[in-house]
């Protein structure tokens, strides 16, 4: 029995080494030299690799970006631990993956704007859509929100009160113009433009399928939006030396320059904002 014991008790003391080792590498500092970047593809992207640039330079600290194709895996490899921080996600998009999801990300420096725009390929003015005309929104809650947003502050519809940037179609209280509305993958929409009178598009979807959002778009979100995107880290890296250095790259003189050239108003940089 008591060799049984002492079994027992190494075990014990094995398993406890064994998570506080883990807890340590959960809490580690991020690498000084290194640092695994999420992004979209498309602006995003584009815009990373001029912040990595900056980041090289000033600090020499090499950035690998891993490039989604969604919305959620950057999250979801952000909190498991596959990155080290991503760039591609707004506030309200944020909140509510944390909500979901039971994770603790947090922003840690603005990014940019990427106004949401309202395109048609029949009408030229958000005033010229027919009673029932079809409203293609992004599927996603927050995104979808978002568009909704965009329709009442220009007075297409009402939302019901105190739901602003969180609203769903249900939450629509008056629609004059009886707009029916069809929710769609977001990523899906420019390709989808044609079977709806006038849909909502995400400005990096836009851009990928040569939409102009400045140039094309019959309504275009204010800026004056709460949608502004952010640098995200999990909540143990807030205060991370090497995540600020990544911070000021990206919020550098080059990369605001590089918006402003390259985009033309469709993307616009906010951390001055």
């Amino acid at each position: 029995m008591r060799k049984l014991g002492s079994v027992f008790i190494v075990l014990l003391l094995a398993s406890l080494l064994v998570a506080c080792g883990e807890e340590e590498t959960g809490d580690a500092a991020i690498d000084e030299k290194n640092i695994v970047v999420g992004v979209t593809s498309g602006p995003q992207e584009e815009i990373a690799e001029v912040a990595a640039e900056v980041a090289a330079e000033e600090f020499g600290l090499e950035v690998e970006l891993k490039v989604f194709s969604d919305y959620v895996l950057p999250n979801t490899a952000l909190s498991e631990g596959d990155l080290d921080l991503n760039s591609y996600q707004h506030g309200p998009f944020l909140d509510q993956f944390n909500e979901d999801h039971g994770t603790d990300l947090v922003p840690v420096g603005k990014t940019i704007l990427n106004p949401m725009g309202i395109y048609s390929e029949t009408y030229e003015s958000i005033e010229d859509l027919p009673d029932g005309a079809k409203f293609g929104l992004p599927n996603d809650p927050t995104n979808g929100g978002r568009a909704l947003f965009i329709l009442e502050e220009a007075g297409v519809i009402t939302l019901e009160e105190g739901k602003a940037e969180t609203a769903s179609i249900h939450d629509v209280v008056d629609n004059p113009k009886n707009l029916e509305f069809i929710e769609l993958d977001a990523a899906q929409i420019p390709k989808q433009l044609s079977e709806v009178d006038v849909a909502a598009i995400n400005t990096n979807f836009a851009l990928e399928a040569g939409i102009s959002p400045k140039e094309d778009s019959i309504l275009l979100e204010s800026t004056n939006s709460p949608y502004v995107n952010y640098i995200v880290v999990r909540a143990e890296n807030e205060d991370d030396p090497t995540v600020e250095k990544f911070v000021q790259a990206y919020q550098s003189d080059k990369v605001k320059t590089f918006i402003e050239e390259e985009f033309q108003g469709s993307i616009i940089p906010s951390w001055d904002e």
